[in-house]
């Protein structure tokens, strides 16, 4: 169920603003005057001796045109921290954005990467669509702050909205049986392109993240701002079986708003999206990889690198290749729009180990309809050279030892535990929909799409989403979760193997952009 509602008189509310006026600045001494009766004791001597340099990082939006780059080079040093902006182009976005030489990159799009892989923030500077937003420290800031032991997150973070306010959210939600998407969409009345939204309690938007009050900037690739009520409405009964939509809670809206900053998905936090990129990690065996490398037209139009006819046992089915995906970056680097035989290049160039980001066709597909890059929200880190390991022994049947689960053990805390389950609809098991950050989850270990096994040490593999919700509720603290990766658990419950917690175990690059 879907509802949208005609205009009607807005609910009374009250907005609390809080401001800090500078101070007067008439009142300020203009100029410090030795006195020697007062000598040194004078506070306005200590204070001016005491001042430490101020560090300020700088915002840089950049504007591109369809296929062309943002003008800029990226670098990583080997011992040395940060990601460098070695080289501006003249006359670039860059360039005019006020992105200089020497300067590191704290944040792209509002997501801290001074702490990522190399590999990681390239990807995510490429695959951040037409507009992109840096936040950087001039290299002298960066060394003094460094060097003073400064906590270069929270200086980030002083430049985003005010403290108590969310990024936006990027939410799947699919249609159930009577109830629809359990979703209703509210104008806000004097705000022509503006609705709130009011989720059923425990209904599939509610479960998709979709929280009361929330207002709806974007569904399915569509700026809401650009439609009437009337075509918004035709939009949603039109949708099969699913939708997309991109949400903010009215506060955060506000704030991005005083600090003219776009929601875009760009800056969205993912909640239980049905497709992500994965990561594959090759290393060449005497018959080399085990795959072909096809380029194939797809459904939408789209030129597609396709992976086929894979091996029995090779390398490639030995990393978890599936017929069928498509090649997004090879070795870090996005390759969906190169040339196939430059690839294939890149591939045979790297001599005997590579790494694949790939996904599914259905999955490129669907972010092609959204009108985003699949590697918008991709976070796994791709590892150096140096820490690809030797291939594990195989078991009788030809396959690698899977993943083994992990034990979780959770405090609660006053908001709760901090993650959310998801499910597939109709279908008994849960998996980990999202984590919050700083949560006792997130400190626990737990990660988005584990598959969680076990509660409180009873097995709910084959138990349906509502009674692992009241295990979860009723088991007290700690909480004891048992989870599996969601890639590799597939694998683990085909081998012999009883999954319990019982059987725990202990537990330089330049890029143009």
């Amino acid at each position: 169920m879907c509802t949208l509602h005609p205009l009607r008189s807005p609910e009374l509310s009250r907005i609390m603003r809080v401001t800090t006026d500078p101070a007067d600045a008439s009142e300020l001494p203009k100029k410090f005057t030795f006195n020697p009766k007062e000598g040194i004791d004078n506070p306005a001597l200590v204070i001016s001796d005491d001042k430490e340099p101020d560090v300020h990082p700088r915002l840089c939006v950049l504007k591109r045109e369809e296929g062309q780059g943002f003008g800029f080079y990226l670098n990583k040093d080997s011992g040395c921290r940060g990601h460098v902006v070695r080289q501006v182009e003249l006359w670039s976005s860059a360039e005019q954005a006020g992105l200089r030489k020497g300067d590191r990159v704290l944040e792209v799009n509002e997501d801290f990467v001074d702490d990522k892989e190399h590999s990681t923030v390239v990807l995510k500077v490429q695959a951040s669509g037409l507009k992109l937003y840096l936040l950087v420290l001039s290299a002298q800031d960066y060394e003094f702050a460094v060097s003073e032991g400064r906590d270069l997150m929270l200086l980030a973070r002083a430049y985003h909205p005010v403290e108590g306010c969310s990024r936006p959210r990027l939410c799947y939600i699919t249609k159930e049986p009577g109830s629809g998407l359990g979703l209703s969409i509210i104008p806000i009345e004097g705000k022509r392109g503006h609705y709130r939204l009011s989720p059923v309690g425990d209904g599939s938007a509610e479960r998709a993240g979709v929280q009361n009050g929330d207002r709806l900037i974007w569904i399915n690739g569509v700026m809401i701002s650009a439609l009437t009520y009337a075509a918004l409405s035709k939009m949603v009964k039109k949708c099969e079986d699913h939708v997309t939509v991109l949400v903010i809670d009215s506060r955060s809206e506000e704030s991005y708003n005083r600090l003219r900053l776009p929601i875009i998905p760009a800056f969205a936090k993912t909640h239980n999206l049905p497709y992500r990129p994965k990561t594959l990690h090759l290393t060449q065996g005497p018959q080399g990889y085990g795959f072909l490398l096809r380029q194939e037209k797809l459904r939408s139009g789209r030129i597609a690198h396709v992976l086929r006819e894979i091996d029995p046992c090779s390398p490639a089915e030995t990393a978890g290749m599936e017929d069928g995906e498509l090649v997004l970056a090879v070795n870090g680097e996005q390759v969906e729009d190169a040339e196939h035989e430059g690839i294939v290049s890149k591939i045979r160039q790297s001599g005997q180990q590579v790494t694949l980001t790939t996904i599914s066709i259905p999955g490129r597909e669907y972010y092609t309809q959204l009108g985003i890059s699949p590697l918008l929200f991709y976070e796994d880190q791709i590892p150096k050279r140096e820490q690809f390991s030797k291939p594990p022994p195989l078991h009788h049947e030809g396959h690698q030892n899977p993943a083994h689960p992990r034990l979780c053990v959770l405090q609660k805390e006053g908001s709760g535990f901090g993650f959310k389950l998801g499910c597939v609809q109709n279908k008994p098991g849960t998996y980990i929909g999202q984590v919050m950050a700083g949560s006792a989850g997130e400190r626990a270990g737990l990660c988005e799409w584990d598959v969680v096994v076990e509660v409180n040490g009873r097995n709910v593999e084959e138990v349906y989403f509502d009674e692992v919700v009241r295990l979860i509720k009723e088991g007290g603290t700690p909480l004891r979760l048992l989870v599996v990766e969601g890639i590799g658990y597939e694998k683990l419950r085909n081998t012999s193997q009883t999954l319990s917690s019982n059987k725990v175990p202990d537990a330089s690059q330049d890029d143009f952009v």
